[in-house]
């Protein structure tokens, strides 16, 4: 079996989506018998105490870099706070790449180096480790970059953008495989490369034991007062990805009806989000911050419908991994998204026809009101997604599929 370095930005104790999938993924990945070793940061994204409390983090060379376990696994962890600045961002980036280099070009055996995106850098930094270590980079393109972030407008000078596509080519020439999460992003990528068979689909996944059917009713609903109102939750980030104005609109449109909007999680919108619902005096939006992991499954089970709202920059871009833990809870969704985008796909194949146009704002708030006249039809539909889920996207297949791809590549083979 293969010795692999997991290079990604996040991963547990950090509270984030990206360190629990992957967390999930050297999980599984061990029990397969792969070595693994993780390369991350410090818990920075959305900290959370008690998680720390239970993967203490020991400081190491004075404070250069810090150590923790994970399901036995060692994780090296790079010092990084949230950075709200642009350049304190790039600081923390450039700093985090060099350790990385340090650190990983001291470790011995490896021979796989898998590292997620975003940044797109650490594509580059993935691909010197395993250099120096006689192994082999696998590229996982969770969101493209740098088209994500030119699409926001993050991006505007001719000369940077350049640059960044110069370096998405360099990763994916230099990438032994390329593993994108859905065959949207490989058709939009595949012109960009020299030898289009490293490009490989394999998507996303859900722990499928963790995220399971629950009581409508339950302390998480009777805490906040849900139990006599249709609910209709998002829990995620709250950034840029996310379109809020048709939120903000069928809160206020159906302000006369027993329906709340739940939205939990944190994000550089959620400023601006208080400010609208305070701004409109709105009253059936609960903004709560984020959750612990382990209670999502019964704040899901405490919604009727759950929503994701794309914008149109970044719907091709990027794929809400959120949407396998819904289906997973056996909830269905309204989700506003393009036609032929990677979410609109699955939500084709999964055979859930609630959605709507991109920012078509009455049409959103015509689906919310059609869901809640037609909520006796919605638990059916969300068992229906969890079978699917359970049959498509477990953490157990996807790792195989992990597993397949690893194995024909690193120096190890026995099996």
């Amino acid at each position: 079996m293969a010795r692999i370095l997991i290079h990604s930005i996040v991963f547990k104790p950090d509270g984030v989506s990206t360190a629990y999938l992957y967390a999930d993924l050297v999980s599984e990945l061990k029990k397969l018998g792969h070595e693994i070793v993780v390369l991350t940061s410090t818990p920075h994204y959305n900290k959370v105490a008690t998680k720390v409390e239970t993967q203490p983090l020991t400081k190491r060379k004075g404070g250069l870099y810090y150590t923790s376990t994970y399901d036995g696994i060692k994780v090296y962890h790079i010092p990084m706070v949230k950075a709200r600045g642009t350049l304190r961002r790039i600081v923390d980036f450039v700093k985090f790449h060099v350790y990385a280099v340090l650190i990983g070009g001291a470790m011995k055996n490896i021979d796989i180096v898998l590292s997620p995106s975003p940044p797109l850098t650490i594509g580059i930094v993935g691909y010197i480790i395993a250099k120096l270590k006689g192994g082999k980079a696998i590229y996982n393109v969770q969101e493209i970059y740098p088209d994500f972030i030119i699409n926001q407008g993050g991006v505007k000078n001719r000369f940077i953008i350049n640059i960044l596509k110069a370096i998405e080519r360099f990763i994916y020439d230099r990438s032994v495989a390329v593993v994108t999460i859905d065959s949207k992003f490989s058709d939009i990528i595949r012109p960009r490369f020299k030898d289009q068979n490293k490009l490989s689909v394999i998507p996303n996944f859900v722990d499928t034991q963790l995220y399971i059917p629950g009581k409508r009713k339950n302390s998480f609903s009777s805490q906040y007062h849900l139990d006599d109102k249709f609910v209709v939750a998002y829990a995620g980030n709250i950034g840029f990805a996310q379109n809020w104005n048709p939120v903000i609109q069928a809160a206020r449109q159906l302000a006369g009806k027993p329906i709340l909007f739940l939205i939990i999680g944190d994000g550089n919108r959620k400023e601006w989000l208080k400010s609208e619902i305070n701004r409109y005096s709105i009253k059936n939006i609960l903004l709560l911050d984020y959750q612990p992991r382990e209670l999502m499954p019964e704040i899901n089970a405490s919604a009727d419908i759950h929503t994701i709202v794309m914008t149109p920059e970044l719907d091709g871009d990027g794929f809400p991994s959120k949407i396998y833990n819904i289906m997973s809870s056996a909830r269905a969704a309204v989700v506003s998204t393009g036609a032929n985008s990677p979410l609109s796909n699955l939500m084709k194949k999964a055979g859930y026809n609630r959605t709507v146009p991109l920012d078509d704002n009455d049409q959103y708030t015509a689906a919310i009101l059609k869901a809640y006249e037609e909520r006796h039809l919605l638990v059916e539909e969300g068992l229906k997604g969890r079978q699917f889920i359970v049959d498509n996207y477990s953490k157990e297949i996807v790792a195989g599929q992990y597993h397949d791809l690893i194995t024909r590549f690193s120096s190890n083979k026995q099996i």
